[in-house]
């Protein structure tokens, strides 16, 4: 979001030379026109001045004959994806969010975003982490450091990165140390809130705690993993094939180092020589329908394999979305050094 709106602002009534003052000053070459009434008319870059210029218009000119009044805005409403998508196709960097009179409510750069996905999420840190003991005898987990930040810091920056502005943290062990590094979310451009486990209630159990979701799409994930999957692809096919719950999944290869026979009965039916498997693992990261997650028991224990084994029971949509990426789990001192020599390769490129 952008904080100064008069940096990006300029009246209808100003000359050019005012507009290209503070173009010059302004790190987007885009400034929205606006009337006496503060109403939006237009967006004005350099280039629409270029072509009044050609065209004969004077830079003595008031910038309502230079802008452009075919411009690009959102409502106060949320944004539909699709959209969002398809100004950064087409190269547009800020976009102005306009109240029903046309007056701007704030600005979006699209240059620091991926998307405005319609998604709450939620992130599972309640866990003791045995493995890693004894780094997690005095810090839990999700605060375990990864590069110049903890772990569960690179999952938020990632929802931020989709515009998914609603999280909720379920914490238990040493969760108030969680709950200090991160507060109400000040400063990470992500709103949070806390759900206390009073026990263990599995990887998915403590969704029933959460007293409210805004969006009908909910992300529950694992704080613990490092990844790069993009959300908003994740997005787009939990809603395109009709899905009551999408599980994100990794490819999982297994190669056996011998010829592998078909038999049926004692006859060989085919022969492959050392064949390698590719098995869809889950990867602890979850679509999943509002209706869904509101049906879980209040406060008891289930893990995510327990709701998709119901799901499926139920004749329900569940479907898989391969992560085609970077994933860790970070649940053995083995994978936090792997992920730790991967953070460093990635912040010296």
């Amino acid at each position: 979001m952008i904080s100064n709106l008069n940096d990006y602002t300029i009246k209808s009534n100003a000359s050019i030379l005012d507009a290209l003052e503070k173009l010059n000053a302004n790190p987007t070459y885009t400034l929205f026109v606006i009337d006496h009434d503060n109403r939006m008319i237009g967006s004005l870059t350099d280039g629409d001045i270029r072509r009044g210029l050609l065209q004969g218009l004077a830079l003595e000119s008031p910038v309502c004959n230079f802008c452009h009044k075919q411009f690009h805005y959102l409502g106060s409403e949320q944004p539909s994806p699709c959209y969002i998508k398809e100004l950064k196709e087409l190269d547009i960097n800020l976009v102005p969010i306009l109240s029903e009179d046309h007056r701007i409510i704030r600005i979006i750069n699209l240059q620091n975003i991926r998307n405005i996905l319609p998604i709450d999420a939620v992130f599972m840190a309640g866990g003791r982490g045995e493995r890693l003991r004894p780094l997690t005898d005095t810090t839990p987990k999700p605060l375990l450091p990864l590069g110049k930040k903890p772990i569960i810091a690179h999952n938020i920056e990632r929802i931020r990165q989709y515009g998914i502005s609603k999280l909720y943290i379920s914490i238990r062990y040493l969760g108030s140390m969680i709950k200090e590094r991160f507060k109400d979310g000040s400063g990470t451009g992500v709103e949070i809130s806390y759900i206390e486990e009073d026990a263990p209630l599995g990887t998915i159990g403590a969704v029933s705690l959460v007293p409210h979701f805004s969006n009908d799409t909910v992300l529950v994930m694992n704080s613990d993993l490092f990844t790069n999957i993009d959300l908003e692809e994740f997005y787009f096919h939990f809603k395109e094939t009709g899905s009551d719950m999408a599980v994100a999944a990794i490819p999982y290869n297994i190669s056996v180092p011998y010829a592998v026979m078909e038999v049926n009965n004692t006859d060989i039916v085919s022969f492959k020589e050392k064949p390698t498997y590719t098995y869809m693992s889950n990867g602890g990261i979850y679509l999943i329908k509002r209706d869904i997650l509101e049906k879980i028991p209040h406060n008891t224990r289930m893990d995510a394999t327990d709701l998709i084994q119901n799901l499926l029971n139920q004749k329900k949509k569940v479907t898989y979305f391969p992560i085609i990426g970077y994933w860790i789990d970070i649940g053995k001192p083995e994978d936090y050094k792997k992920a730790q020599e991967f953070i460093t390769y990635i912040e010296k490129r």
